[in-house]
């Protein structure tokens, strides 16, 4: 089971999450989704979040549709929220918006696992790949008036008794909030099987639990929880990538705290099926100006994204090898 598990982590384990501001959408004439004339800004483009407001997906889309506003690749670009089955009932809705050039999905690894674990009819393999945007770092993180002060009081407790001390995730199981504590139980001793899981439907839902002490700890994306950080309510215990953060920046990796783990997520944006070329190009000459653009790049680093801008067929090509990956080990781990 370990080794499969390993397996399945190194696969799976490239990634990506988002906040929700709601411009109002005014279309213009070109509601089939054709691109902007004359240099003016595309108009009535939406992007749905799969999951609940202030988790990852959610941060990034709102992010996605701040900086295409500031910097006039849009205008009024509406962001809103359709969550439930861990991203898989937003993923049918965008399947069933067959032709919709307006309209996209924000999404990640957690999606994709989820589409199997919930038994989804709609896949990812179904949808318009746009553009892969960011990977981002996981964390460790209690709330702030936690028992454990660092990673090695957390250890030392679940090691004890890993069923009493819970661990909350804002993803299905398959998706990166869950592949992360079983990647991490087994780093440092623990079976996988013992992990006492909470799922929870995206950051915005994880966040209490942490903040009210339903859980012992969380992870997920660090980015989900900057706002909570700065302001002290929780504490990051470490986090997940090769090396630290500035944006967290006292927070040590594993691998400083001598846990030989490196862990990251990734996210990206489909449109439905069956939107013609001239939409398709729409969409990723917008998502391209807004990512060459200084208000992104400002983001990436306020936010601790890493960059893993690719668009079109390579995002699709990228996208179908996870998806067989996701597939096929998830069958045989017997969680699909």
């Amino acid at each position: 089971m370990r080794t499969r598990r390993a397996a399945l982590l190194s696969a799976l384990a490239t990634v990506s999450i988002l906040a929700v501001s709601a411009c109002g959408a005014t279309a213009e004439k070109e509601d089939s989704g054709s691109g902007s004339t004359g240099g003016k800004p595309v108009t009535g483009l939406r992007i749905m979040v799969p999951n609940t407001p202030g988790s990852g997906y959610d941060v990034t889309a709102r992010t996605v549709a701040q900086v295409m506003q500031d910097s006039k690749v849009a205008s009024g670009a509406q962001v809103y929220n359709l969550p439930g089955a861990g991203g898989t009932v937003g993923l049918q809705r965008l399947v069933n918006e067959k032709g919709n050039g307006k309209l996209a999905m924000q999404m990640g690894l957690g999606v994709v696992g989820s589409s199997y674990t919930s038994k989804s009819a709609a896949t990812l393999t179904d949808t318009t790949p746009l553009a892969k945007l960011i990977e981002e770092a996981g964390a460790i993180v209690v709330s702030k008036d936690s028992p454990y002060k660092t990673i090695d009081d957390l250890v030392t407790a679940w090691k004890k008794d890993p069923k009493k001390v819970a661990v909350g995730g804002g993803s299905s199981p398959g998706g990166p909030d869950h592949l992360l504590p079983m990647q991490l139980a087994k780093a440092v001793g623990i079976e996988p099987k013992d992990v006492n899981y909470v799922s929870y439907d995206g950051g915005g839902e994880l966040l209490p639990a942490i903040l009210g002490n339903k859980i012992a700890f969380g992870a997920s994306g660090f980015g989900e929880f900057l706002d909570q950080i700065e302001a002290g309510q929780v504490r990051v215990l470490a986090v997940t990538s090769e090396k630290p953060i500035d944006a967290v920046k006292d927070a040590p990796t594993l691998k400083d705290s001598g846990i030989d783990l490196v862990f990251t997520n990734w996210r990206g944006i489909v449109a439905p099926p069956g939107i013609t070329d001239e939409q398709t190009k729409t969409w990723i000459d917008s998502l391209t100006t807004m990512h060459d653009s200084a208000q992104w790049k400002s983001e990436l680093t306020k936010r601790g994204w890493t960059d893993a801008f690719v668009t079109g067929d390579d995002f699709g090509s990228f996208l179908t090898e996870q998806d067989k990956s996701v597939a096929d080990l998830l069958t045989e781990l017997g969680l699909a």
